[in-house]
């Protein structure tokens, strides 16, 4: 129903690329909607199955596991997408093995170095929540291969890996899993050790990682096939494979574990610096951030090789294109998450249990920043995919000693709040540098005129309706509902009005059975 009413009488053919994004991105953005409702159902259970001190052990643990999981990744979920297809634009596929060979061996071996210096020393260092964190520490070499694997998929240009195993089938296993502990627990007359909660949530990792190394064997046997001594003698640019490799990926390396960083050491800061129950508190506030962050890193794989590839030619035009209708696909996808919660941030907390409503004024901060991140777009990777990697090195750096700096000064202060600040700060540096950057070195920028009628189109619909609707009509299940139901109906006339000045007939295009068949037969 819905597609019918936004298709137009003649849907126009999308430009060159635009349609392969718009097919990755779709079924993405399909698989990163089923990990993002698991991972809000795991995060629900664990708030309401664990008390406070205890969920805040869970989610410091997990943060912790990913925080360091990013620094074994070494920056190769970025590389493994961006020399396949670089290779394969230039004509040189023979070369993609050894790129495979130069990046997937440091990321095992770091890994399984990290994963045993985390569980012999974590009791030392984090005893309070020591325990799920030795457990997770057994699994840290999967997960960091995991990543890079599927990284790998995707510079082949195959989506398909990553939707089903990143995105549905451990998010499932992860909400199964922690679900039978739920209702175990009910039923059980002691409680549940958080340890076991830990390994239920890091379990999936072992069989997503043997399906992911056998779909890259399986796809680098197509490959033209080169001897020991022709390896070596290949070359890049005058450099050896693993050279070349590395020059790029080193910097990134840093960058990755720096944003990775970004993303979770708040949280420990906040169990450090202010308690187990404010960082449990402070887990539940920003649960929101990573629906869109599934939104954005959907979109942007899919981007990826197709910017790698006309980037490498010098096709900048071709590049604008793709980076502002992907801009304008984020915003139609996430702002209208981030208004709502916004506008109810009271009501999104008390889903998670009464004892977390406190929060709001801190998520009313995150979700202003979360509306400067999306609406720049997935501008990180784009400067990655030009080969700025020190420069994104830079910045990340500058972010996170920004937000550290303000946690150190305000979350003993403010608590919670105080970290929200702390974030919002990192997100704007993080992304309004970088497009400065952008602008002046490339002329890229992702404020076309898709992305400014998708930000107009939910500013209107899902910011200014619901606050003026909860002015007149006192928060309640009625008010509540009504706001939505007006907002999303300016929001699909909207969509319907201005559907070929957003892209949307890619993606619809993309969306019809017999476009995504044809588009396998051709894969």
């Amino acid at each position: 129903m819905t597609g019918q009413l936004l298709a137009p009488a003649s849907t126009p053919t999308p430009p060159p690329g635009v349609a392969g994004v718009a097919r990755g991105g779709l079924a993405n953005l399909a698989g990163a909607a089923l990990a993002g409702v698991a991972g809000v159902g795991v995060t629900w259970l664990v708030a309401r199955g664990l008390g406070p001190d205890a969920a805040g052990s869970f989610f410091a643990a997990t943060s912790a596991f990913v925080l360091v999981g990013g620094v074994a990744r070494l920056g190769t979920s970025t590389a493994l997408v961006y020399w396949p297809a670089r290779l394969r634009a230039q004509g040189r596929p023979e070369l993609i093995g050894s790129c495979l060979r130069a990046g997937l061996v440091p990321v095992a071996v770091l890994g399984t170095l990290l994963g045993a210096g985390v569980w012999l020393t974590a009791a030392h260092f984090v005893p309070d929540y020591a325990a799920p964190l030795s457990a997770l520490a057994v699994f840290m070499p999967l997960a960091a291969l995991t990543d890079a694997l599927l990284a790998a998929t995707r510079g082949y240009r195959e989506m398909r890996p990553t939707v089903l195993l990143d995105k549905i089938l451990r998010p499932s296993m992860q909400l199964v899993g922690i679900g039978a502990l739920a209702v175990l627990a009910v039923f059980s007359e002691a409680a549940l050790p958080t340890a076991t909660w830990a390994l239920a949530w890091v379990l999936p990792y072992a069989p997503v990682v043997v399906l992911a190394a056998y779909l890259v064997w399986r796809r680098w046997q197509r490959e033209p096939l080169l001897d020991r001594r022709e390896r070596l003698a290949a070359r890049i640019e005058g450099r050896t494979v693993a050279t070349a490799f590395w020059r790029y990926t080193a910097p990134r390396a840093l960058a990755n574990s720096a944003q990775t960083a970004l993303q979770r050491v708040d949280v420990l800061m906040v169990a450090g610096l202010a308690g187990l129950a404010p960082a449990a508190a402070y887990a539940v506030a920003g649960r929101f951030i990573v629906l869109g962050q599934l939104a954005n890193g959907s979109i942007a794989q899919a981007v990826q090789p197709r910017l790698a590839e006309t980037l490498s030619v010098g096709d900048r035009a071709g590049a604008a294109r793709l980076y502002q209708t992907a801009t304008a696909w984020l915003v139609l996808i996430c702002w209208p998450l981030h208004l709502l919660v916004w506008d109810y941030a009271d009501v999104y907390l008390g889903v998670f249990g009464a004892s977390y409503v406190s929060a709001a004024p801190a998520v009313r901060v995150l979700a202003v920043a979360m509306l400067i991140g999306t609406g720049c777009g997935m501008v990180d990777m784009v400067l990655s995919m030009a080969g700025r990697t020190t420069w994104n090195l830079a910045n990340v750096l500058l972010a996170l000693a920004v937000m550290v700096a303000i946690d150190l000064y305000a979350v003993p202060r403010l608590g919670v709040l105080g970290a929200a600040y702390g974030l919002a700060a990192a997100v704007a540096v993080n992304n309004l540098v970088p497009l400065a950057q952008l602008a002046g070195s490339l002329g890229l920028h992702p404020f076309g005129a898709a992305t400014r009628t998708a930000m107009g189109l939910a500013l209107a619909s899902f910011g200014l309706l619901p606050w003026l609707t909860r002015l007149v009509l006192p928060t309640s299940p009625l008010g509540t509902g009504a706001a939505l139901a007006l907002a999303t109906g300016v929001y699909v006339g909207g969509l319907r009005t201005f559907r070929d000045r957003l892209g949307l007939p890619a993606l619809l295009q993309a969306a019809r059975p017999s476009t995504s068949s044809g588009a396998k037969r051709r894969g």
